[in-house]
């Protein structure tokens, strides 16, 4: 039998395994560094018709709609001014069954989970070394456990203790000069917001996203602000989960934004990283995926939406045989993703008067063109 090993539970591991188990007859492990799996977070996600497309695979399709939301339009704001801008109908790329959806993480996380046997997933199984002898692909993990394997799958993440291990060069993380906000609102009404909808709102050097996750949960929120931290700030990981790092980003967020911040709960603020370039093995049988194979910038909603689209074209190239075409592909859609969402931020970014005059008559414009809709949008929710 085909032994497959996935290194990290999280949404690209975790589908990974479920559409092996529901295809072929190989034997796949997931380990997992972590005693558990937090199902708690409350935080929402955003996954596009492509990714939806694939999890009806695996039977998404049939968890009850009451933990999904689907909205029909993205609406776009100024920070400064409540006014809608535009709004952009993300349906129209949706078809009977793949709907853009917003759930919880969690709710994602607890279904892929449940629709695999318990006993497949290893946890306290922290990775420590990797051997690789004729093809047989030998684990080492810290707890003295050890196992061989045809295929490696890494699955663990931006900060990829696997991908460490087989590669000489240097982490190819950088910085973004940005920091995340996440959290949730209890909040039934905003003047002149549609709460039904996926609400943008932009600012100079910030944006803010708040979108619901169910009919029933508190709206999911989460913003970008553009701030530098230097090196020895970025290596002392332990103030990121502090209040009084929080209350210093909160603090520097517009003025405007205040009339949110005082209604958002379990705060998080933590440094956003991304991908400098792109590394991936050279062994045959070993394999990189979701944001251990790339991270995006965090303004395109397409995090794990292209983790799910890249697992499911890792098990279709294994299935086939032709392991050597994932790479090729999976860079090139990575690569025009990566651009469009440099390039949404820059503009969600800008401060110039001018220039945000003119962003905001151009995007009137471009949300209503089928032709650049179809380009922009539609090439990336391709599958």
């Amino acid at each position: 039998m085909i032994k497959v090993a996935i290194i990290g539970a999280g949404i690209s591991g975790l589908y990974l395994a479920n559409i092996f188990k529901h295809n072929v007859d190989f034997k796949v492990s997931i380990f997992e560094k972590n005693q558990k799996i937090n199902l708690k977070d409350g935080y929402g996600i955003q996954l596009s018709n492509n990714s939806i497309k694939l999890l009806n695979h695996i039977g998404f399709d049939q968890l009850n709609e009451s933990r999904k939301f689907f909205p029909k339009n993205l609406d776009f704001y100024s920070i400064d001014n409540p006014k809608l801008i535009c709004d952009l109908n993300i349906s129209k790329f949706n078809s009977a069954k793949d709907k853009y959806t917003t759930i919880q993480r969690s709710t994602l996380i607890e279904f892929l989970i449940n629709k695999i046997s318990k006993e497949d997933i290893f946890y306290e199984h922290d990775i420590s070394n990797i051997t690789i002898k004729e093809n047989q692909i030998e684990l080492f993990f810290s707890n003295k456990f050890s196992e061989k394997f045809d295929y490696l799958i890494i699955a663990d993440g931006i900060f990829s203790k696997s991908t460490s291990l087989i590669s000489n060069s240097k982490n190819t993380l950088k910085f973004n000069n940005s920091i995340a906000i996440r959290g949730t609102i209890k909040i039934n009404k905003i003047e002149n917001i549609d709460l039904k909808n996926i609400s943008l709102f932009l600012g100079a050097n910030f944006h803010y996203v708040i979108y619901p996750t169910s009919e029933t949960d508190d709206l999911n929120f989460i913003g970008i602000l553009r701030k530098k931290l230097n090196k020895g700030r970025l290596q002392e990981y332990h103030q990121f989960s502090t209040l009084d790092f929080a209350k210093e980003i909160i603090a520097e967020v517009p003025p405007t934004f205040n009339q949110i911040v005082h209604k958002l709960d379990n705060i998080k603020c933590f440094p956003v990283f991304v991908t400098d370039e792109i590394f991936y093995p050279k062994n045959k049988n070993i394999f990189t995926v979701g944001d251990a194979f790339f991270a995006f910038p965090p303004s395109f909603a397409q995090g794990a939406s292209q983790s799910i689209e890249s697992s499911h074209e890792l098990f279709e190239n294994i299935l086939k045989n032709k392991t050597e075409g994932y790479f090729p592909k999976r860079i090139e859609k990575t690569k025009m993703v990566n651009r469009r969402s440099k390039f949404n931020q820059f503009a969600f970014h800008l401060s110039n008067p001018l220039f945000v005059f003119a962003r905001n008559l151009i995007m009137k414009r471009l949300v209503k063109n089928e032709k650049f809709l179809e380009n922009y949008l539609g090439k990336i929710y391709d599958n």
